[in-house]
């Protein structure tokens, strides 16, 4: 058996090393096709390839779908069955650092840019380069070149910024090839290279403003070209049977516009609903930009378009159909702090720090809102829990009906239905594998921190090679927000139980000293009123995400559907593109022209949208099939019951020994540079590992400290020098 065991798991390292070269090899295809596609030589062969392939079965689109827009796809898919291939359960052995460590580690700190590593600035400075080497190889070219244009009469300074305009259309569209790619959830490529959800939007947000950027420079230079040779009431209004369509790029710029300007953090902190509602116009957006654009600049962003719909789509479906509320907690100090218990299928596991995305329809049909998980899959086989921190708007609603709950007569309490997308989460536990642990939370930032404690706490680390040693910085402006450390009070108290050391240190900032303890405070501040709710509207667990194999199937598929419903589609409205190479010979050039010119750019662009329609219904069919037949097979984990509702002290319990370990602070915030060169001391290990979640500027600090350690600077032990390894996690509440 052992043997066999062993020629399993090398077969598996040689399959997952093929696949990783089968990666990089598409990868880097794909970006040389884009370096490619500026040149005088590309345009010249790919204009050869376009005539060929017109006259088979597949015609131009089957050609640019497969070469433009299915190597992304491509990517997902085997990137998909990478993941699924890679063993959840950490290793025994903790693996040697390596020098992408080094690479990861910040090395630009500032309230502008936020915390990027050199991987990072590598990559964006590759982008921009790429950039302004396509900007220049279009337009020398163009100049080379310049040719009138027939419905207007400009000056040739006029011909030359029109060209300009134009090429910086053509940098907009590569920003937005990419667009969509950050903001995948279950389909996400990115976490191939250890990027979650989370993270990644920063370089959504990126990539839409230097798109917006572009699109502004190049709608307003041309609507500016226009003005001065007196031609913009006739251009501005055309919608051409043929070329760009003018009016749908003015369209498509505006809504654009607004997109951007709802998404600035001064709407979208404060006015989160409009931010929500208008960045669904992207729908808008994108069939205007096809209809400007036209369809062979289309698939050069499609595959952003096509996996985005698709990763929608099975998000869609796996929150249906609709779980419940088991209970809701309510901490009676005025925090606003609620603890909501929700089914979990026992088959559904989840790494720490994982995301869930929720949405009430009682209290909103159409808001999504993110929740870190609070607890391990671990420990709880049939529930998972989230806090919620109640300031305001989806948030404040959902505490004030909670609260009706708790405040009503009645003695059975309502049912809440709840539909869930998730968890996400990271594909492995890398972040957690160091001699010792460092973690600082500043306020709600303290939710990721209870699962990894209660992960770590509920694992074996002789066997899993997690860190033993963990010590908990925890800032917060009124000591009553120690309650959200309540879930983990367990830990906090019995140490002796488990391999985890946990040495909490609060920092108590907006009051005066006390003679409080950490364990006290816990106590005091954990009298809750906690309702269970009935379970009679629904009866159904969250089962989380399909397999990453299953997921990576219907990519498969829906490709094939696509580009099947495209060559039938073209076939029956554009017969002209599937005449022979011979008949070709026989049709008098102005004859074949005529014949082109019957079928309108706008249809063929109309017939892309509807493959994607046909696929994206097809796809729904096959989805909505294999979920009933899973949910049939289940046994539901959450039975019918009436809800009750009681008062209870949670977590009190005697302090042990192990609890004067524990340390807190009032009055001042934490002195960073002081605890970092501290904590090697205390621990020992060389090998740490910082996370920081909380407010931006408490991980600049941090971040900024890490980085002089990491470059040499201020070293705080002597002899084997202490390596920083350096963690930033957001936090959703």
């Amino acid at each position: 058996m052992k043997f066999r065991s062993e020629i399993v798991a090398m077969a598996k390292a040689i399959l997952l090393a093929l696949l990783r070269v089968l990666m990089i090899i598409i990868f880097a295809g794909w970006i040389a096709l884009w370096l490619l596609k500026p040149t005088n030589l590309w345009t010249r062969k790919w204009k050869g390839a376009e005539d060929s392939a017109r006259h088979t079965v597949f015609g131009y689109y089957g050609l640019n779908f497969a070469v433009f827009t299915f190597p992304p796809i491509a990517l997902t898919i085997i990137g998909l069955v990478y993941l699924d291939l890679v063993t959840k359960e950490p290793p025994r052995s903790r693996p040697a650092r390596t020098a992408t460590v080094g690479f990861s580690n910040p090395v630009v700190v500032n309230s502008f840019v936020g915390i990027l590593s050199s991987l990072e600035i590598l990559a964006v400075f590759l982008f921009f380069l790429f950039l302004a080497w396509t900007y220049y190889a279009r337009i020398s070219n163009d100049f080379k070149k310049l040719m009138p244009v027939k419905s207007l009469k400009l000056d040739l300074w006029q011909i030359k910024y029109l060209r300009v305009a134009t090429r910086f259309g053509l940098l907009a569209e590569v920003c937005l090839a990419l667009l969509l790619l950050p903001v995948l959830r279950g389909l996400a490529i990115f976490q191939l290279i250890g990027i979650q959800f989370e993270a990644s939007v920063r370089y959504h947000i990126l990539l839409g403003t230097s798109m917006i950027f572009f699109s502004t420079i190049h709608g307003a230079s041309t609507l500016f070209i226009w003005g001065v040779s007196r031609h913009i009431q006739d251009e501005i209004w055309r919608w051409q049977k043929k070329g760009r369509i003018y009016l749908a790029g003015e369209i498509a710029l505006v809504t654009g516009l607004v997109i951007w300007i709802t998404s600035l953090p001064q709407i979208r902190r404060r006015r989160f609903e409009i931010f929500y509602y208008t960045h669904h116009l992207y729908i808008v957006f994108l069939i205007f930009f096809l209809f400007h654009a036209g369809d062979r600049h289309f698939y050069m962003v499609f595959s952003g378009v096509f996996l985005f719909g698709l990763d929608k789509l099975l998000r869609i479906l796996q929150s249906r159909p609709q779980s419940c509320i088991l209970s809701a907690r309510i901490y009676l100090i005025p925090s606003k702090a609620i603890e909501l218990t929700l089914p979990k299928d026992p088959g559904l596991k989840y790494t720490p720090t994982s995301v869930i995305y929720m949405k009430i329809s009682s209290i909103s049909k159409f808001q999504w809102h993110p929740f870190s998980i609070t607890s391990s899959s671990n420990i709880d086989d049939h529930t998972m829990s989230v806090v919620v921190k109640c300031n305001e708007g989806w948030t404040s609603s959902l505490y004030d009906m909670i609260q009706a709950e708790l405040d009503s007569d009645t003695g059975a309490m309502n049912c809440i239905p709840v539909s869930i997308e998730g968890p996400y989460g990271p594909a492995s536990l890398d972040f957690l594998r160091h001699d010792r642990l460092l973690l600082i939370a500043g306020g709600a930032g303290i939710t990721p921190f209870l699962s990894i404690i209660k992960e770590i706490a509920s694992i074996s680390s002789s066997r899993y090679r997690f860190a033993t040693q963990v010590q908990l910085i925890y800032v917060v402006k009124k000591s009553q927000d120690v309650c959200l450390l309540n879930s983990v009070s367990s830990q906090l108290l019995n140490q002796s139980s488990t391999q985890l050391s946990l040495n909490l240190k609060v920092y108590v900032t907006q009051e005066e000293s006390s003679n409080a303890t950490v364990i006290g405070l816990v106590n005091n501040f954990s009298l809750a009123r906690t309702v269970n709710f009935s379970t009679a509207c629904s009866n159904y667990a969250v089962h989380g995400l399909d397999s990453s194999i299953l997921m990576a199937a219907m990519v498969a598929l829906s490709s094939i559907k696509f580009l099947v419903s495209l060559i039938f589609f073209n076939r029956i409205f554009v017969p002209t593109e599937m005449k022979s190479p011979a008949s070709q010979k026989m049709v008098v050039p102005s004859e074949n022209k005529a014949s082109k010119e019957k079928t309108p750019s706008s249809v063929v662009d109309l017939l892309l949208l509807a493959s994607f329609i046909v696929a994206l219904a097809c796809n729904t069919f096959v989805a909505i099939i294999l979920r009933w037949k899973r949910l049939k097979k289940d046994i539901p984990a959450a039975s019918p019951k009436q809800g009750y509702k009681a008062t209870e002290l949670v977590g009190s319990g005697e302090a042990r020994s192990t609890v004067e370990e524990h340390e807190i602070h009032f009055g001042g915030r934490p002195d960073f540079q002081d605890i970092l060169s501290k904590f090697p001391n205390e621990t020992g290990g060389s090998d740490i590992g910082v996370l920081v979640c909380g407010p931006e500027s408490m991980k600049e600090t941090v971040a900024s400290l890490c980085q002089l350690k990491s470059q040499g600077l201020n070293i705080g032990a002597k002899g084997n020098k202490p390596y920083f390894i350096f963690h930033s996690l957001n936090f959703t509440l």
